[in-house]
């Protein structure tokens, strides 16, 4: 090879690895190592914690970080996380996806970019007994508690409530035992657990039927990876049309379980849902 000929190639050589790192995608990289880094929680029943027999992470987001990862062909690799890293674990590229009950809110909709929603959280108010026939615009201006900093307390203010926080949810679901507030806010499965235990002690409590706000829960991925996200889409869908994700949610947190919740939302384009997104 003439001098002239290696000096083209040396120019030339740059410039194909950078075109071709610049055409290079998450979807090619997962594809290409046959992994998906699926992030959940380290710690969070009944969604991801270690089984107290063999301390392998089981819950309902670990069943479908190994339902999606088969579903585009790979195998899954789970990487717990807490609530306060989980975000982090996405923007920084560490994981690939996120599956840890991720709700869509603005500000989480700038860091990353969410998948179409495979069910519908909902935020309720839980009452006293002789309050269940009432609308949520029956306690407009009224104290109403929840944990502070989260959407539950957001949507209070969305609702025209005045809230009064504390800093866990044992202490603002007795602020509503102890007559310090009309309400408290916390999402359905919560809630429902808290009936049942005030029932055993001796307190009757309901939950106004109408939501104080939906949480949209979907897949967490790093913003710009298009195929990524048509993918994730993709499978979903596929895993919603064969009751895959049915089969997931009846085991963890259907009917049967202690948290009795019924799947009503199907797999759906965010755009399609009609709510006002939490902050």
């Amino acid at each position: 090879m003439t001098l002239k000929k290696c000096a083209y190639v040396a120019l030339a050589l740059p410039l194909l690895l950078t075109f071709s790192s610049a055409k290079a995608d998450l979807l090619s990289d997962i594809k290409a190592r046959n992994e998906l880094k699926c992030a959940v929680y380290s710690d969070v029943p009944p969604f991801s914690s270690p089984d107290a027999k063999t301390r392998q992470l089981v819950g309902m987001d670990v069943d479908l970080c190994h339902a999606l990862a088969k579903q585009m062909g790979v195998k899954a690799i789970l990487m717990p996380t807490s609530v306060e890293a989980r975000i982090a674990v996405i923007a920084t590229g560490r994981a690939d996806v996120l599956i840890a009950n991720l709700a869509y809110t603005k500000t989480r909709g700038k860091q990353i970019q969410f998948s179409d929603p495979y069910y519908v959280a909902k935020e309720m108010l839980l009452v006293k007994k002789a309050n269940a026939g009432k609308s949520l615009d029956d306690f407009k201006g009224k104290r109403i508690s929840a944990t502070k900093g989260t959407t539950s307390e957001q949507s209070i203010h969305l609702k025209g409530g005045k809230a009064v926080t504390f800093q866990d949810a044992a202490s603002a679901f007795l602020a509503l035992q102890q007559n310090k507030a009309v309400g408290f806010v916390t999402n359905t499965m919560t809630g429902i657990k808290m009936i049942s235990q005030a029932k055993k002690d001796g307190v009757e409590l309901a939950m106004i039927k109408e939501p104080m706000a939906l949480e949209p829960i979907g897949v967490g991925m790093k913003r710009d990876e298009p195929s990524l996200l048509a993918s994730v889409n993709t499978s979903l869908k596929a895993m919603d049309n064969d009751g895959t994700i049915d089969r997931i949610w009846d085991t963890w947190i259907g009917p049967k379980t202690e948290y009795k919740m019924v799947r009503e939302e199907r797999v759906q384009p965010l755009s399609s849902l009609k709510f006002e997104p939490l902050e």
